[in-house]
């Protein structure tokens, strides 16, 4: 595959003296997008889809693995592109040298987004294309040479099958007859050589795949060293591809039973027990070829000897033969669990990248988790802060610095209630100035009336409040005040005024934010609120006015 992994240390530094074995061209190919790529996205070289883009001054990008090819290969390299362009191009920035190019981070991020699939027969994977070389270095279908260097090109996933059935590099000569054997099939092999003429295993297989016991069980091929399973030919295979533990144990248990049965005299050998080769039934097949043999001699005294003698001989070539056998079942063994180790090692290092690159997410998203509660914390600051520039705003736009103030009141009807209910009997006007520094002041209204007042009139007090320029002030408060309730028809207006008290504490000068009101508990009838002959109230809502009359 044209996988673009030619070049592993991403600068250009530091670059081999000769190109990697895939690394001209070091693009992806693009038959490998869903979608045909633009042109951006491919290679001024290569014309793959760009695999670590390097973009030069005059503004083409190439992939870098081409770059390292290119600059190491041509003296005075020219852009490719600018001579296409303009054949007979010769300046400063079209040659190409390696301080030429810089990495191009914004194209790189959208190569890494595009939609791909893998291009190994049979395998449905989909993903983007950061995801495509770690899928390629574990894709169960793609291509591989034989570990063991036969130079067959094998689908990942069959390995191990090409390993026990089929790989050249993975047989055995026969030490009786000279034959070359793969492991499956020297399993089924009987050697001419041998003398043997008990029914062999090729006999048994012939005998289970007669027609009449099609439909029996066939046994694992270590079912001779004590594996018990059988089952149909898939159920034999996947378990012999996931029992290599177990097998390996019965292998070794019958190797010591046969060194064992080696390192003993002949005679021992020929009385012992058919239970000192228990584990796999090694032994009591060889016991029983012996007891066989014996029997076949008849009662001949004068022979015993002799043949005493031709059982041993057999009996070791026999446990030689299979000694053998079993030794290069361990091979083969040994060699198809270091092709899956390597696998697994793969798949280790897929993870632990996996890991490391969660880990730096997790990092990232708690970063920008607290960057947004903190801005979300200063909105809320800016949120409060605007709010009381506004109230400043509409205070400011409400003030009066000449002595008159007129106030304006919606919703009489609701005020009204909550007056007589007692929920809020009074309530205070925006503040005034008798002048651009005089006295601050407001009114203090109460809708169901105070004191002399209370149920029947409306009661209008003037305020005086701390000021700002309370101290360049002439005190006491000696100026007189008139209230207005303005007639919306403009026909006739209450008026009523009153002069300050000199001796009273409401007109000195504030000590706390403001003095105790004064003016008119009997200001206006309830009763004539909604009078027919005059609007006061009209659209449930009333203005009242104050004048300061500060020339007396």
């Amino acid at each position: 595959m044209a996988s673009g992994s030619a070049v592993s240390d991403p600068s250009l530094n530091g670059v081999s003296s000769t190109p990697g074995e895939n690394e001209y061209p070091s693009g992806f190919p693009q038959s490998i997008c869903d979608e045909v790529p633009k042109e951006k996205y491919l290679c001024s070289n290569c014309n793959n889809v760009l695999n670590k883009a390097r973009q030069t001054v005059c503004g083409h990008r190439y992939c870098l693995a081409c770059v390292n090819w290119l600059v190491r290969n041509n003296k005075d390299l020219v852009c490719t592109k600018c001579k296409e362009e303009d054949p007979g191009v010769e300046n400063d920035s079209s040659v190409l040298t390696l301080d030429q190019f810089f990495n191009d981070a914004a194209i790189n991020k959208e190569i890494l987004d595009l939609k791909v699939h893998c291009a190994n027969q049979g395998c449905p994977w989909r993903s983007t294309l950061k995801n495509f070389e770690d899928h390629q270095s574990q894709c169960e279908y793609a291509l591989i040479p034989c570990n063991i260097g036969c130079g067959t090109m094998v689908q990942r996933k069959t390995l191990a099958t090409h390993l026990d059935r089929g790989c050249p590099n993975n047989k055995t000569t026969c030490s009786s007859c000279a034959g070359v054997l793969t492991p499956r099939e020297l399993q089924k092999h009987v050697c001419t050589n041998s003398g043997d003429k008990k029914t062999t295993k090729t006999d048994k297989r012939q005998k289970n795949n007669h027609p009449g016991s099609s439909k029996k069980k066939e046994p694992c091929i270590f079912s001779d060293v004590g594996c018990p399973f059988k089952g149909n030919a898939d159920k034999v295979k996947e378990h012999e591809s996931c029992s290599h533990v177990g097998h390996l144990q019965l292998l070794l248990d019958v190797t010591r039973a046969l060194q064992r049965t080696l390192n003993s005299p002949a005679e021992q050998h020929h009385h012992e027990s058919p239970d000192t080769l228990q584990p796999g039934q090694c032994g009591t097949s060889l016991t029983s070829q012996s007891e066989s043999e014996i029997d076949t001699d008849g009662g001949d005294p004068g022979g015993s000897d002799k043949a005493l003698s031709l059982h041993d001989d057999q009996a070791e070539l026999a446990v030689g033969q299979q000694l053998d056998a079993l030794q290069q079942r361990v091979q083969v063994m040994e060699n198809i669990i270091s092709a899956l180790n390597r696998e697994v090692e793969k798949t280790q290092f897929s993870v632990v990248a996996l890991e490391r690159d969660n880990y730096n997410s997790q990092q990232l998203i708690q970063h920008l988790e607290t960057k947004v509660a903190e801005q979300q914390q200063r909105l809320v600051r800016k949120d409060i802060h605007i709010t009381s520039l506004q109230q400043c705003i509409s205070a400011q736009q409400d003030v009066s610095y000449d002595g008159t103030f007129l106030w304006r009141l919606c919703d009489v009807s609701q005020r009204l209630r909550e007056a007589a209910s007692g929920q809020k009997i009074s309530q205070y006007s925006p503040a005034f100035y008798t002048a651009r520094y005089g006295f601050k002041v407001c009114m203090r209204l109460y809708l169901n009336g105070d004191g002399v007042g209370k149920g029947t009139h409306i009661s209008l007090f003037f305020v005086i409040m701390k000021g700002e320029y309370d101290p360049i002030l002439a005190w006491p408060f000696r100026h007189k005040v008139t209230f207005f309730l303005i007639d919306q028809n403009q026909r006739e207006h209450v008026i009523d005024a009153f002069r300050p008290d000199l001796s009273s504490a409401s007109f000195h000068r504030p000590i706390s934010e403001m003095n105790v009101a004064s003016g008119c508990p009997l200001f206006f009838p309830l009763g004539k609120l909604r009078s027919p002959k005059h609007a006061y109230c009209k659209d449930d809502t009333i203005y009242i006015k104050c004048v300061v009359d500060t020339s007396s």
